[in-house]
C-alpha cells in the first residue's frame, strides 16, 4: 500500500481546500515542481495532482505546471484529475510523461466516456469518485447528485479502469481520519483496486487502513503532510513492514 501525496493546483500554487470549497484555501507554496521534488526525495512513490481551477471550469488549467513536473520526477508514477472531458486531454496529460488520468465529473454524466477512454489507453484511466454521505458530487464538487457512490463504482468494474479514487468529502482537509466503513465497502463492491481520499492525518490513520491492504491500492494525503501530523517517510515505512 502507498502513502501518496497529493498536490492541489490553484492559480499556480501548491494549496489545500477544507471539504472542496475554492474560497477556503491554504497556500502551502508557490512552486509545485520544488513540492513535488520534496514529497519524492522523502520517500514518495507516486504522486496525485489536482488542477482545482481545472474541476471548476471543466477544462484543464495547469498544463504548463504539470508537465514541469512530470519532468522533474521521471519515471515516477503521477496521476491527475481536474478538468479531464475529453480524449485529447488525456493524450496531451499522458504525452508529458503522466501515468494516469483520473475522470471525475465526465464519468457521472456520460459513463460511456470513460469505457471509451479505458479502450484508447488502456491501463492508463482510473476513475475519481468523490461522495458526499454516500452520493457522488460533481464539477469541483459544487454539485451533489443523487447517483450513490457504490452504484457508480459497481458500472467501471468490467470497463478497464486501473483503479478508484475514493473522497469523502466531509473528511477531505479536515484531519478527522478516514471514512473506512464507506471506502472499504465501496472496494468490495466493485472489486477493483481504491486508493482512500480524504482525512489521513496521523500514522494512527495509516495504521487504521493497513489490515485493509488488499483492498486499497494506497491513501492519499495532503494538509498532513504539509503541516506536518504526518511523516510521510515513517508512513510509508510502516507500510513496508
Amino acid at each position: 500500500m502507498l502513502i501518496i501525496p497529493a498536490i492541489d493546483l490553484k492559480d499556480g500554487k501548491c494549496v489545500r481546500l477544507k471539504q472542496g470549497r475554492m474560497e477556503d484555501d491554504t497556500v502551502f507554496g508557490d512552486d509545485p515542481t520544488a513540492m513535488a521534488v520534496k514529497w519524492v526525495n522523502q520517500g514518495a512513490r507516486r504522486l496525485h495532482l489536482v488542477d482545482l481551477n481545472g474541476a471548476f471550469d471543466g477544462v484543464p488549467v495547469h498544463k504548463s505546471v504539470v508537465a514541469d513536473i512530470a519532468k522533474a520526477c521521471p519515471n515516477l508514477p503521477i496521476q491527475l484529475g481536474g478538468g479531464v472531458r475529453s480524449l485529447r486531454t488525456i493524450e496531451e496529460y499522458l504525452s508529458v510523461g503522466l501515468s494516469y488520468i483520473i475522470i471525475g465529473t465526465k464519468a457521472v454524466e456520460e459513463p460511456k466516456f470513460v469505457e471509451e477512454a479505458c479502450r484508447e489507453f488502456g491501463g492508463h484511466i482510473m476513475v475519481g469518485i468523490d461522495a458526499k454521505e454516500g452520493f457522488v458530487a460533481t464539477h469541483g464538487w459544487a454539485n451533489v447528485t443523487d447517483v450513490k457512490a457504490t452504484k457508480l463504482a459497481k458500472r467501471f468494474a468490467d470497463a478497464g479502469v486501473s483503479s478508484i479514487v475514493y473522497t469523502d468529502i466531509a473528511k477531505d482537509g479536515m484531519m478527522q481520519g478516514v471514512n473506512l466503513t464507506q471506502t472499504v465497502e465501496l472496494a468490495k463492491s466493485c472489486g477493483l483496486p481504491v486508493i482512500a481520499s480524504g482525512g489521513v492525518s496521523h500514522l494512527d490513520d495509516v495504521k487504521a487502513l493497513k489490515p485493509y491492504s488488499e483492498y486499497l491500492l494506497g491513501a492519499i494525503t495532503g494538509r498532513a503532510i504539509y503541516e506536518g501530523t504526518l511523516d510521510l517517510a515513517a508512513a510509508q515505512a510502516f507500510l513496508d513492514l
